[in-house]
């Protein structure tokens, strides 16, 4: 599983299987499957920041952290694994997580939380075993029954979330549930107590980073197994009082607003040090301030856009890394058969068919200016939708779609789209009138400035492109617009974050309703299922789909990728000890204070 993928990032190190793994060609682990060893690239830290800070001081009994989510407006407040929608939800999510599983520094899971797991290579199977005496955080025993309920919850026929994809569907038996045709999954079988066995279609080495249909999360079968499937996401449970089994537990949520959270004496690794924490959000207008002042240990989402006013602050350490997040330019060619559960494209009747009006709109970004002057370089422009800390599967040969407005003018002139009546603007191979509608994220003032910006960059070389709305759009209608294949959308600005398994499953098939762009061909079902194919378990053949995936896309350009980015965070002076290097990452339960409240800038 592949969670979120969502827009931005999630936070620290809280939830391990939906951060980035770092790949290096020349340090490797072996981890022994029943029959034969699948080899891995390690991860690696190379960062022009510092990933983890000590400071001096003696630590405080309790406290409550104090963290500033970035947010220009409400957050969602699904706190739900198998539902929830957005990276934020994911965010709130992870103080109080519900994984089963640790992973190691190649971010491969491992025998040492929760749960366990045994890979059956040669009969496609996979056993998972629960720890003895876990509890929930209302003191309730974590039982089987709640690593089964997930995928009832998911494969159910009113399912309303976004998880029924290609991957699931590798479950042997899901697809007969969700059609109604079986009463519960064949694939899926209680062993006894504490042990369920999985059978799936087939396996590839994302079984070992929570791929293949792997869930990872335990939901509590004794508060929401007796609630219908289509009222789980406006219940209390999901709401107001989730039942958990993290580090922390829900005490109060104001909604959109604030979650705060009390200590779990329940929680399976041991008694946190903190007392709680408050997760509040925090416009982007005043972030700076209020960490300068001293309103906030941890900063989520902090922009780099804003760096050069708080980097001369004393009361903080900014620490970063490099982000398994891309942004990229998508192009609606098509439109999502919610009926049918697959992508219908249609290149030779939407707007944006043209493969050539789209590689001109790429070409015609001067990406690389905004980089450098409004993210001071700690954006770079991407030529990939794999990222380069995947070494062994990004493809470094790929050019990308560089500014070139000249090259951007011939391919529309060869394309037909000329400038008919003379307007500045050009018209389509019709000799109509043609407005391309832009949806774009609302944001700062800068994200402002950087879509005007672009609007320009079209406006050079003759594009008509206009804003859906008219204007930016609020984060959470800016996706529900997205996913709906909204008539006013030809052309959008998104973001995924990758997880630790990059591969496209779950993003680009034509079950999955993440593929906004709506294309699916041929070439691309097969690679993205080589990909996580049996054959990719060799990991040269798994190398070469991955750069196939990469070309083709490239070549057909309905998905453009446009920036790779740093994620930087800024930590009070107040916290003992912080890291966020995915090699040694703070635990949650370890976090301690030196003082009753953060420190301010002198």
């Amino acid at each position: 599983m592949k969670i979120t993928r969502w827009i931005i990032l999630a936070p620290i190190i809280l939830t391990l299987l939906i951060l980035a793994a770092f790949s290096r060609v020349d340090e490797t682990l072996i981890i022994k499957t029943e029959d034969e060893m699948i080899e891995t690239a390690a991860p690696s830290s190379h960062s022009p920041f510092e990933m983890s800070v000590t400071n001096k001081g003696k630590p405080i009994d309790g406290g409550v952290l104090k963290v500033a989510m970035v947010k220009d407006e409400p957050f969602q407040g699904i706190f739900s694994w198998e539902l929830y929608e957005d990276g934020y939800d994911a965010d709130l999510m992870s103080w109080a997580s519900n994984s089963l599983f640790e992973v190691d520094e190649n971010f491969m899971i491992t025998n040492e939380g929760i749960a366990s797991m045994y890979v059956d290579q040669k009969n496609n199977k996979v056993t998972v075993t629960i720890r003895e005496g876990v509890k929930w955080s209302d003191g309730k025993p974590l039982k089987i029954e709640d690593v089964i309920l997930p995928y009832h919850i998911i494969a159910h026929k009113d399912y309303p979330g976004v998880r029924y994809n290609t991957e699931f569907q590798n479950i042997i038996g899901v697809k007969e549930y969700h059609e109604g045709k079986a009463d519960t999954i064949k694939g899926i079988r209680k062993v006894d107590d504490r042990t369920i066995e999985i059978s799936f279609k087939q396996l590839s080495p994302s079984i070992f980073y929570g791929g293949d249909g792997l869930w990872t999360y335990a939901a509590p079968s004794h508060q929401i197994g007796h609630i219908p499937v289509e009222e789980l996401v406006q219940s209390d449970a999901v709401r107001k009082n989730p039942v958990t089994l993290g580090a922390f537990k829900i005490d109060k949520i104001v909604p959109g607003e604030s979650v705060q959270y009390v200590k779990n004496e329940h929680y399976w690794k041991g008694e946190p040090k903190l007392d709680g924490v408050l997760v509040k959000v925090v416009p982007s207008s005043s972030v700076s301030v209020a960490i300068g002042t001293g309103d906030f240990d941890i900063i989520q989402h902090f922009n780099a856009t804003k760096m050069p006013e708080i980097e001369n602050y004393d009361n903080i350490t900014i620490l970063g890394r490099p982000e398994l997040f891309y942004s990229y330019l998508g192009f609606k060619v098509g439109k999502y058969d919610y009926t049918k559960n697959t992508v219908v494209t249609d290149l030779e009747g939407s707007k944006m068919g043209d493969v050539n009006l789209r590689k001109a709109m790429a070409y015609a970004l001067d990406i690389e200016q905004v980089s450098e002057v409004l993210y001071n370089n700690l954006r770079v422009r991407a030529n990939s939708l794999i990222p380069p800390v995947f070494e062994s599967f990004h493809d470094d040969s790929l050019k990308g779609y560089v500014y070139d407005p000249e090259k951007a003018q011939k391919l529309l002139d060869k394309a037909g789209y000329i400038d008919v009546d003379g307007d500045g603007f050009r018209e389509n191979p019709k000799g109509k009138k043609l407005e391309i509608k832009l949806a774009s994220m609302a944001g700062d003032s800068t994200q402002e400035e950087i879509t005007a910006y672009y609007l320009q960059n079209w406006k050079d070389v003759g594009l008509n492109v206009t804003l859906t709305t008219g204007r930016l759009i609020e984060f959470n209608s800016f996706y529900d617009m997205v996913k709906a294949d909204h008539p006013e959308i030809d052309v959008f600005m998104g973001a995924w974050g990758t997880g630790t398994n990059p591969s496209p499953a779950g993003l680009y098939g034509a079950a999955d309703q993440y593929n906004f762009s709506r294309y699916t061909s041929e070439l691309l079902e097969t690679t993205i299922q080589n990909i996580d194919s049996p054959q990719a378990f060799d990991k040269y053949y798994r190398a070469k789909q991955f750069k196939n995936f990469q070309k083709h896309i490239e070549e057909v350009a309905t998905t453009v990728p446009m920036q790779f980015r740093y994620e930087i965070y800024p930590i009070n002076k107040r916290v003992k000890n912080y890291s966020i290097d995915l090699k040694n990452p703070t635990e949650l339960h370890e976090i301690e204070l030196i003082a009753k409240e953060p420190f301010a800038s002198k």
